[in-house]
């Protein structure tokens, strides 16, 4: 995986931490907390799960990349109206890049498929969860009224895995991976897509 995709993921990621600090009356370093979460915790926990060092402590630039990127965000934020929908935009691409990163190093550490689809939803949806419970909302991913979500990434993870196991080796495999993410969440949003709800037949 190219070094640019990894720090942009987590750049996306961080300005997604911040702007989700919005009307929660949050100071800098609450912005801060919210945002470096959102960076690199789905990869901290990949990480543990495969039993591999933490990514953002052997190089600890990736934090220093979500820092910059989340004080930048802060100030522009202070002085720019942030569209309504910045947040789920930046979110959608995090979830994208980081979908298939987390699937593409479990495959080069010999996970089975289905592991690496699995390792890269949590890569791409748990610094999201951990941020909103840290902000005390219900995760993005379990609500009933947010459109493809972890199924976006599911779908995508598992294009790339079998892309890469069926066709021949190229580096175009991530990049379809993260497009067919990025397009499933975007057009669900758009067109207001959503899973079926769990609902119980009423009782005679």
């Amino acid at each position: 995986m190219p070094p640019w995709i990894e720090f942009s993921a987590c750049a996306v990621c961080a300005i997604s931490g911040v702007l989700a600090a919005e009307g929660k009356r949050m100071d800098l370093f609450g912005a801060l907390v919210l945002a470096l979460v959102t960076a690199v915790g789905g990869g901290t926990l990949r990480d543990l799960c495969l039993d591999l060092p933490v990514f953002w402590i052997q190089v600890p630039d990736f934090v220093t990349v979500s820092l910059v990127a989340a004080v930048g965000t802060f100030i522009l934020a202070r002085f720019l109206d942030m569209p309504a929908r910045a947040l789920a935009v930046a979110d959608a691409f995090g979830l994208a890049l980081f979908a298939i990163i987390g699937t593409e190093k479990a495959l080069m550490v010999g996970s089975p498929g289905l592991v690496a689809v699995l390792m890269g939803i949590i890569t791409g949806v748990a610094g999201g969860i951990l941020r909103d419970v840290l902000r005390g909302e219900i995760p993005v991913v379990l609500r009933a009224e947010i459109e493809l979500y972890a199924t976006a990434a599911g779908l995508g993870a598992t294009a790339y895995v079998l892309s890469v196991h069926w066709l021949p080796a190229s580096p175009s495999h991530r990049y379809i991976g993260m497009a067919i993410i990025l397009f499933l969440r975007l057009a669900a949003m758009y067109w207001s897509v959503k899973l079926p709800i769990f609902i119980t037949r009423p009782r005679p």
